[in-house]
């Protein structure tokens, strides 16, 4: 599929684009620190959580700072003098630049991936349901570090960036970008049918109107939004499309957005009902993950209550002191 946009437009259209979506990340990041810490002492944050709201950041500011310098080396610095001009200059993927945003992408990807493979463990509390999502997190891995070297080799002897791309770069991506979508969709998937089914179980028995479907919700359309935007970007790699440009930039802040969705909505939740729901707790330290549970209270007769009082009514967010930050 020919592409009408040039390379040297393309990639100024992709640094606006991610310009845009950057900030709306950084605006999210403020939000899930707030949640993390509003009315929470110190003590009581989570701060693997917060540790991994700052890495996300971090990774994508790192990003558009290495893209806004090969923006300008390619369309200032070396406009006249790189040859070919900036059409070959940003056709040339074996620069060092290139190298760096492909790691930076990579170790967001398995960052964020990771998480959502851990959320999987903390609502199923089973190694068993988590193999398949950890070997796909695996071949996640293997398809980076593939792709990261063969752009490496990449002999720049071509203006077109999709020629340079032919050979063992376009499949290390496809395959990176496939096992990428799979791991977020299987992972998702399984988180999302986990709580589901623990709110239906209780749903008859519970006296007041807590409920996590709110958090289902928000995990589906974080993984629609994540799952989409990569679905684009692999259609523009395969059919050689210079969108490709724009969806890889963007892909970045959007891969922060959708896990800073996710817990500003569980910070939600839990203020909305008084720091209770159905009964899904956790608690991480450094180095130390304490056994998550999936309690539910019964009368003497075995039968469920939720909702009857405090005092029956098991926290979502439970820490040493009582108080707790969302760790889903």
């Amino acid at each position: 599929m020919a592409s009408s946009i040039s390379l040297d437009a393309g990639s100024l259209l992709a640094l606006v684009l991610e310009g845009v979506t950057y900030g709306f990340s950084v605006l999210m990041f403020i939000g899930t620190i707030w949640a993390l810490t509003y009315k929470q002492r110190m003590q009581d944050v989570s701060r693997p959580i917060a540790v991994v709201a700052i890495l996300l950041l971090i990774l994508s500011t790192v990003h558009i700072v290495v893209d806004t310098v090969r923006a300008e080396n390619g369309l200032v610095k070396y406009r006249n003098t790189f040859p070919g001009g900036p059409v070959a200059f940003f056709a040339d993927l074996a620069q060092p630049t290139v190298a760096v945003r492909n790691v930076l992408y990579v170790l967001q990807t398995l960052l964020a991936d990771g998480v959502v493979i851990y959320r999987c463990y903390v609502v199923w509390q089973s190694v068993w349901v988590i193999i398949l999502p950890s070997m796909l997190w695996c071949s996640v891995a293997v398809a980076g570090v593939g792709t990261t070297y063969s752009f490496a080799r990449i002999p720049s002897n071509s203006g077109n960036a999709s020629v340079n791309e032919q050979g063992q770069p376009v499949q290390w991506v496809t395959a990176f970008l496939a096992s990428t979508i799979a791991t977020n969709l299987l992972s998702s998937g399984l988180l999302a049918y986990r709580i589901w089914m623990i709110e239906h179980s209780v749903s008859t028995a519970r006296a007041n109107n807590d409920t996590m479907m709110p958090i289902v919700r928000v995990l589906m359309d974080a993984a629609v939004l994540y799952s989409v935007v990569l679905l684009i970007a692999l259609f523009c790699f395969v059919y050689s499309n210079a969108g490709e440009v724009v969806m890889a930039d963007t892909l970045m802040p959007i891969i922060s957005i959708a896990f800073y969705m996710v817990l500003i909505r569980i910070a939600i939740n839990r203020k909305d009902h008084n720091s209770s729901t159905i009964g899904m707790s956790s608690r991480m330290e450094l180095g130390d993950f304490q056994q998550v549970r999936i309690s539910q209270f019964t009368r003497d007769d075995g039968t469920a209550v939720y909702g009857t009082g405090n005092e029956d009514r098991p926290s979502t967010f439970t820490t040493k002191s009582g108080k707790g930050s969302p760790e889903l």
